[in-house]
């Protein structure tokens, strides 16, 4: 299986299954001398690890993370990258294989696993395997890392809409999403969630979600025309995330309604000499490069595949037959998946920001 790989200059690679010993990446391309610590990537595994809530799946993983290479510690007592490839690994410690023995031979609707099967000819049935969401806390451990590389730049997640239900935008508040385990920067919201999805999780099925990320403090220029836009390279990021179905900058689908005098991001010169944009519908990047004005990203989850509702189905052998997900499962993955968008537009931000230094320098 190769595509294990994301990125060009600042370029990481993952392995590992969602019931192997463990999973992993290496970070290659990353700049020397930036200070780097287990603790500072902890930092974000936390906010994405499983078990956290009875909203989120009850796998129960520590997701510590180890750094195996890539950094040394000097002699102020820093430790700090050495320019070389940054190896990672997280040990699984919570897997319950037994739990899908039932579907070794059964494809779930809605999953990877016939597509797997038929490509490859054998699918790792315990947990979905490379398939599972699983391999995101290694992109949430590289965008950790991602971070450090851009100065000035600020990304964040919220969740905007968990099946029909959206927030009103009036009262967002980024400080709300750390004090729901939804990520909602609407309270209101957050609390109608709350009984909303505790009823699909107690009737064993599962919802879809919306998830923006927004990333501040971005330096205009990044990005080139034609095949390395800015905009390009965050779409691919965010799809390639499990379950995302699709993907908006900006207005994004709402720009197919308006006209041109509504869509346009009209400009004026501000006090230091410079150009003022006075909205930002283009979502920070115009003609693939990005604008100076905060980048913009929405993308859609379905809804988990893997329910308590029996559906049709077929085996591997040809048999039809009903297929019912037990386990444990997320009843919205979209949660989780806020600091897993967020991991990749720092890791596209990154890219892009060692891509234009090596063109245009400093």
């Amino acid at each position: 299986m190769s595509h294990n790989s994301f990125g060009h200059l600042f370029r990481f690679t993952t392995f590992g299954e969602s019931h192997g010993v463990a999973i992993g990446c290496v970070v290659d391309g990353c700049p020397p001398r930036l200070p780097l610590t287990e603790t500072d990537i902890q930092a974000d595994l936390e906010r994405r690890k499983p078990g956290q809530s009875k909203y989120t799946t009850q796998r129960r993983e520590a997701d510590e993370v180890r750094i195996l290479s890539g950094v040394m510690t000097g002699e102020d007592g820093v430790q700090r990258t050495t320019g070389t490839p940054i190896g990672l690994l997280i040990e699984n410690t919570d897997q319950r294989s037994k739990d899908y023995s039932d579907i070794k031979s059964r494809y779930r609707p809605g999953h990877a696993d016939f597509t797997y099967d038929a490509k490859y000819g054998i699918r790792d049935y315990r947990g979905g395997g490379r398939s599972s969401a699983r391999e995101t806390a290694m992109r949430v451990a590289a965008g950790a890392i991602a971070r450090k590389v851009v100065p000035g730049v600020v990304v964040r997640g919220a969740l905007v809409q968990m099946g029909p239900h959206t927030i009103n935008r009036d009262n967002w508040d980024w400080d709300e999403t750390r004090n729901n385990p939804f990520f909602c920067p609407d309270p209101e919201a957050a609390a109608q969630w709350a009984d909303y999805l505790d009823g699909v999780r107690k009737a064993g099925s599962s919802v879809g979600a919306v998830i923006e990320v927004v990333a501040e403090g971005v330096p205009v220029g990044l990005g080139a025309p034609i095949y390395g836009k800015l905009d390009q390279d965050l779409a691919s990021a965010m799809m390639s995330i499990n379950a995302v179905k699709g993907v908006e900058i900006g207005n994004g689908f709402e720009a197919a309604t308006l006209s041109g005098e509504a869509n346009a991001d009209e400009m004026r010169m501000g006090g230091d000499g410079k150009p003022v944009f006075l909205s930002n519908k283009a979502g920070g990047v115009l003609g693939g490069i990005s604008s100076g004005e905060p980048v913009v990203v929405r993308f859609a989850v379905k809804p988990t595949s893997s329910i308590l509702t029996p559906r049709q189905s077929v085996t591997s052998e040809g048999e039809e037959v009903d297929v019912m997900t037990k386990g444990r499962h997320d009843p919205c993955v979209g949660i989780r998946a806020v600091p897993v968008g967020e991991a990749m537009m720092a890791l596209v931000l990154a890219d892009h920001y060692l891509r234009n230094r090596a063109q245009n320098g400093e």
